[in-house]
């Protein structure tokens, strides 16, 4: 309906030109007016620019879309309708033997009065409108951190969006030198001190961070004092987003928790993972979950000659296949539906695909439900690792890595220990092949904390407890933890791949813990509620086998650097194949009699500085 009110407003104004232009011309002299065709010529300029208005996609020039795009699009309608008009006129002449059928001289007033005419009615209806919106919404009062070209690009793209319920008042920038200039008529503070005053003087209810290049620190502070503040936080795109023209004001996002991560993400860049994939046939277990579906999206951008992915968890395979699937990716995937703890099966698939890379990413991870069940934790975390990784080695694999995590580091629970045994077996198994038979398989082993939006994880729990207007349950006000980004841990797997040699075990530098409850109460407020007003938070206390605070290396491993500043490796003390061969065998004895006490008893043998936290089990500990 709009587009045809616009069609038959322009059409209007083309006529009503074109007759003015006449009067013009002839200095209204009526008794002129009877030798040109008026009528007929009016009816052709609008019939024409009517035509081209369809055909120009701009036309949508009413309300938010009012802009100086659309100025573009009446000089398009103009000029075009001019030429084309011209054209037709001097036909007309010539197949009618007229004289002047439409002068020139009138067409030129015609296109200055219509242009001008166009335009000012498209300004005053944006002003209008403008008005009507301020009226009836609040707004909101926006000052742009960033006096540079990024904030100046920020402006524009926010006032050419007619009705959307906001208004600038001012930039706020941290050099010195722009105190007291004025950017598009608006002044220019210096200091994120002047926020409160901003704040107590217009009300000021948002800040847009604009800054193309901003250090992680400098935001989390903008970020906190806004919080503090009760003022809403908004981020403009990456840099990339601006290099490629890309930024419009609705891709202004807001801010994540990630945003409050107290690092720089790390990004790595990389050719060797490309050349290790590239045409290789690659397996990664627990590719359905998280971390693994991740794994399988940066896999396939290397272009292998086949992805595996297999998973138990029917559902979430065949979401990740489909999405594979309608993204026409040129590399072939195979989805396949199995347990890794079925030998049987795991062994038919390394025969009939030969898997050059394994990523072994499957696992229970939940503590308090592996301190429930130690028997499940045991024969997925245990014994299905040892099974593929001796299956890599007997089919020839050339790379296999595995996850682990900063749980199997001195660890308090089952779940970590069970982690700390496969780490165990896959370097002693590392190290028996280079010593006894010739390294054919490399293994390599990587460890990071929490990962934010993983299934499980901490993060989107907060969140559905927010959305369901809370409690917010928190375990211990001092409980913290190591957090990453999903897209990190997946670089440090890739990564991994292609800088071991066998048996070491990567970290990434994870910078400084984060204490769960400012988490918490962060989330809350980015959320646009207040803690305890609006969402309490409510200590429940440790689960079972928790602990306050994680680690990433033990006391007996040694830390050295790489050729990457952020990442680190371990070198561990060396540990005898056979008799950890044997321990973990024994497990499948211990699952016959399917006693926990037994087969937690004998996870300490193994792991002697496994002591559980808040769990039945610390009553093995005290028996030692």
């Amino acid at each position: 309906m709009i587009k045809l009110i616009a069609r038959i407003l322009d059409a209007a104004v083309l006529f009503q030109s074109i007759i003015l232009a006449f009067f013009i011309r002839l200095n209204f002299e009526w008794d002129l007016m009877e030798d040109y065709s008026i009528i007929e010529s009016s009816f052709l300029f609008a019939f024409i620019g009517m035509v081209v208005g369809i055909l120009c996609k701009r036309c949508d020039w009413m309300g938010s879309k009012a802009g100086f795009s659309n100025i573009v699009a009446v000089i398009k309608i103009v000029s075009v309708s001019f030429l084309v008009t011209y054209f037709a006129g001097e036909l007309v002449e010539l197949w009618s033997g007229m004289d002047y059928f439409l002068p020139l001289s009138v067409l030129i007033i015609a296109a200055l009065v219509s242009f001008f005419v166009m335009t000012f009615y498209r300004l005053l209806f944006k002003e209008v409108y403008s008005y009507y919106i301020s009226g009836k919404y609040p707004h909101r009062k926006i000052v742009i951190f960033g006096g540079g070209e990024a904030g100046r690009l920020s402006r524009i793209a926010l006032t050419s969006e007619t009705g959307s319920k906001q208004k600038i008042y001012a930039f706020l920038d941290d050099d010195p030198s722009k105190e007291g200039e004025k950017i598009g008529g608006l002044p220019v503070y210096c200091g994120l001190d002047k926020l409160t005053q901003l704040q107590e003087e217009l009300g000021i209810t948002d800040l847009l961070i604009s800054v193309m290049f901003i250090s992680p620190k400098r935001k989390r502070e903008i970020i906190e004092e806004c919080l503090k503040l009760n003022i809403k936080v908004s981020i403009v795109p990456s840099i990339d987003e601006w290099v490629k023209g890309d930024f419009s004001a609705g891709k202004i996002r807001k801010i994540k928790i990630e945003d409050l991560l107290c690092r720089q993400e790390i990004s790595l860049d990389n050719p060797k993972v490309f050349q290790q994939i590239s045409g290789k046939v690659v397996l990664v277990t627990g590719a359905a979950g998280s971390i693994g579906s991740e794994l399988c999206r940066q896999i396939i951008t290397n272009k292998p000659d086949l992805l595996i992915m297999a998973d138990k968890a029917e559902s979430a395979l065949y979401n990740v296949e489909q999405e594979f699937k309608s993204a026409n990716w040129k590399s072939p995937i195979k989805p396949i539906l199995v347990d890794i703890r079925d030998v049987k099966k795991m062994e038919q698939i390394f025969k009939e695909y030969k898997p050059d890379i394994v990523y072994h990413a499957a696992a229970y991870k939940h503590v308090p439900m592996m301190e429930t069940y130690p028997e499940e934790a045991v024969t997925s975390n245990v014994l299905a690792t040892k099974n593929l990784a001796d299956l890599s080695v007997f089919h020839n694999v050339e790379q296999f890595v595995f996850v682990s995590t900063d749980k199997a580091v001195n660890p308090t629970n089952v779940m970590g220990a069970s982690k700390r045994i496969a780490e165990l077996y896959i370097q002693a198994l590392s190290e028996y092949l280079d010593a006894e038979q010739g390294q054919t398989t490399k293994f390599a082993i990587t460890r990071f904390g929490n990962v934010l939006g993983s299934n499980g994880s901490v993060i989107p729990l907060f969140r559905k407890q927010i959305e369901q207007g809370g409690p917010v349950f928190v375990t211990d006000p001092n409980i913290s933890r190591y957090f990453m980004t999903i897209s990190e841990a997946c670089q440090l797997i890739l990564e991994a791949g292609t800088m071991s040699k066998g048996r070491e075990i990567f970290i990434f530098d994870m910078g400084e813990p984060v204490k769960i409850l400012d988490l918490a109460k962060k989330m809350i407020m980015l959320s646009d509620k207040k803690v305890e007003k609006d969402i309490k938070i409510v200590f429940t206390g440790l689960r079972d086998g928790e602990k306050l605070y994680e680690e990433l290396v033990c006391n007996t491993e040694e830390l050295q650097v790489t050729h990457h500043p952020k990442i680190k490796v371990i070198k561990m003390s060396p540990v005898g194949f056979n008799r950890i061969n044997y321990q973990v065998e024994f497990f499948e004895r211990l699952l016959i009699i399917n006693s926990e006490t037994d087969i937690v008893r004998h996870i300490k043998s193994i792991v002697p500085e496994y002591i559980s936290n808040t769990s039945r089990f610390t009553m093995l500990d005290r028996l030692n």
